[in-house]
C-alpha cells in the first residue's frame, strides 16, 4: 500500500506545481474558452488543465517504474504503452483546446489510441453474453475500443462545472482502486502489484493535484486534453484487471466477487454514462446530432433545482461516492451489509438533491409572500404642481426651493423588479468544462 500511496502523492504534486506554468501557457497562446450560451461561466478561463495532469501521471509512472515493487508491472511494454496512448489522447485534446477539431477527427484520434492499447494487450480476455464467453480475440479488441472511447466522451460529457470532472474520476477511482488491491491481494499474495492499481493511484493523485485550481471559482480549466485523458485512463484500469480474472472461477458461490470487475466499472462511471446516455437520446428525438449541445446536462439540472455552483458539484460527488463505494462493497462485506449502507447512502443522497426545492416549495406556502423585499423608488416631482415653501431655518437654504421627490415603496421579489434584473450586472464568477466536438456539451 505504501507503494500506491506514493504514486498518488508524486502525481498529485507534481500535478499541483506544473498547473499554474501550464495556466500561463494557455493565456499565451490564446487557449481561453470563450463564453458560450450554454456555459455557466462568465468570464474567459484558460484551459489545457489536461497537460499538467499529464505531466503528473507521467512522472508518477516512471518514478514507480524504478520501484523494485513494481517491477513486475513495467517488465513488459505494456504500462508503457499506456503511457504512449494517454499521450496521444491528451495531444489530440491540446490540438482540440487551441483549434476546435470537429467530431469526427476526435472520434478517429480517440479510435486509433484505443486501438493501440488494444491491440498490444490491454483488453478484455472474456466477454459474458448470456452466460456464454467469447473467446474471439478480434471481436473482444472491438469491444474494448467502443468501451474506452465510450468511457472517453462520458467523462468529456460531464465536465461541465468546476471541478466536477476530476472530483468525480478521483472519488470513482478510490473506489475503484480499494477493489483492485484487494482482488490483487486475494489472488496473489506475494505479488500483489498490478497494472490497474499503478493507474489509478497515479490517477487519482493527478486528479487531487488539480482540483485546487479547478474547484469553483475555477482558475483553470482541464479541457478536452484533460477530460478525454481521465476517460482513457479510467477506461484503461478497469479494463485491464480484467486480466485477472479466469471465466473458471465464475461459479455460482463467487459470481458477484467474479463480475465485480465487468460491473464495478459501470458503477464508478454511472453517472458520466447515464448523462451521456441521455444526452443522445434527448439530441435524437429533437432531430439534433449526438455531439450538438445542449443545456440539459446533470449538472445543469441541478442548477435548475437551486443548487449553488459548488453545491451541485459537491451533490454530485456524493452521487458518484454512493454508486461506486455501494458497488464495492459487495465484493468487501457480506450483502445484506452492503444493502444497509447503500440503502442509507442513496436517502442521504436524495434528500440533498431535490431538499432545496422542496423547502423553498413548503416555505412558500406556509407564509404568503415569503422571500419578497421592500424597494424604495425614488419619483421626482412635477414642476407644474405648487411647492411647499422653503424653511428659513433649514441649514443651507438659499430662498430657492428645489422639487420635492415622492417616495412610493412597492413589493418585489428577492430579485428586484424585472429591468433591475435585467440591467444588474452579473458578478458571478464560475467555471464550465470544455465540452465540444465529440460530445458537444
Amino acid at each position: 500500500m505504501r507503494g500506491y500511496l506514493f504514486v498518488l502523492l508524486i502525481a498529485a504534486t507534481v500535478t499541483y506545481l506544473t498547473t499554474p506554468a501550464v495556466r500561463r501557457i494557455a493565456r499565451r497562446v490564446g487557449a481561453v474558452t470563450a463564453l458560450r450560451e450554454r456555459d455557466v461561466h462568465t468570464v474567459p478561463i484558460p484551459r489545457l488543465g489536461g497537460a499538467a495532469i499529464y505531466f503528473g501521471i507521467a512522472v508518477a509512472m516512471l518514478t514507480a517504474s524504478q520501484v523494485p515493487f513494481f517491477e513486475a508491472v513495467f517488465a513488459g511494454r505494456t504500462a508503457y504503452v499506456v503511457l504512449l496512448s494517454a499521450g496521444a489522447v491528451c495531444l489530440l485534446g491540446v490540438f482540440d483546446d487551441l483549434w476546435e477539431l470537429d467530431a469526427v477527427t476526435k472520434a478517429a484520434g480517440q479510435m486509433l489510441a484505443a486501438g493501440i492499447m488494444a491491440w498490444q494487450g490491454i483488453q478484455l480476455i472474456s466477454l459474458p453474453i448470456f452466460g456464454t464467453f467469447i473467446p474471439s480475440r478480434m471481436l473482444l479488441i472491438v469491444v474494448t475500443v467502443v468501451a474506452i472511447m465510450v468511457t472517453i466522451n462520458a467523462v468529456n460529457f460531464v465536465d461541465g462545472l468546476d471541478g466536477l470532472a476530476a472530483g468525480m474520476v478521483a472519488i470513482a477511482g478510490t473506489a475503484f482502486f480499494i477493489y483492485s488491491y484487494a482482488l490483487a491481494v486475494n489472488s496473489s499474495p506475494g505479488d500483489y502489484a498490478s497494472l490497474a492499481s499503478v493507474i489509478t493511484a497515479a490517477l487519482v493523485g493527478s486528479c487531487l493535484g488539480f482540483l485546487p485550481h479547478n474547484f469553483n471559482p475555477a482558475r483553470i480549466f482541464m479541457g478536452d486534453s484533460g477530460s478525454m485523458l481521465l476517460g482513457l485512463l479510467m477506461a484503461t484500469s478497469t479494463v485491464a484487471i480484467t486480466g485477472t480474472v479466469e471465466p473458471s472461477q465464475l461459479e455460482d458461490i463467487r459470481i458477484v466477487p467474479a463480475f465485480m470487475p465487468l460491473v464495478l466499472p459501470l458503477a464508478v462511471l454511472a453517472l458520466p454514462l447515464i448523462d451521456l446516455l441521455l444526452a443522445i437520446l434527448r439530441r435524437t428525438r429533437a432531430g439534433k446530432m449526438p455531439w450538438q449541445p445542449d443545456k440539459l446536462h446533470l449538472h445543469h439540472r441541478m442548477l435548475s433545482l437551486g443548487h449553488s455552483h459548488a453545491g451541485a458539484v459537491l451533490i454530485l460527488y456524493f452521487w458518484t461516492a454512493t454508486v461506486g463505494f455501494g458497488v464495492a462493497l459487495f465484493a468487501l462485506v457480506p450483502p445484506a451489509t452492503a444493502l444497509l449502507v447503500g440503502g442509507a447512502a442513496v436517502i442521504c443522497a436524495l434528500v440533498l438533491t431535490i431538499g432545496p426545492r422542496r423547502w423553498r416549495q413548503m416555505a412558500a406556502t406556509a407564509v404568503p409572500g415569503a422571500g419578497q423585499r421592500s424597494a424604495t423608488v425614488v419619483i421626482p416631482a412635477d414642476p407644474a404642481l405648487p411647492r411647499p415653501p422653503a424653511d428659513p431655518d433649514s441649514p443651507g437654504a438659499t430662498g430657492v426651493t428645489k422639487p420635492a421627490a415622492r417616495q412610493v415603496r412597492s413589493a418585489e421579489g428577492p430579485g428586484g423588479s424585472a429591468e433591475d434584473r435585467d440591467d444588474r450586472p452579473d458578478t458571478h464568477r464560475s467555471g464550465a468544462g470544455v465540452n465540444s466536438g465529440m460530445n458537444g456539451s
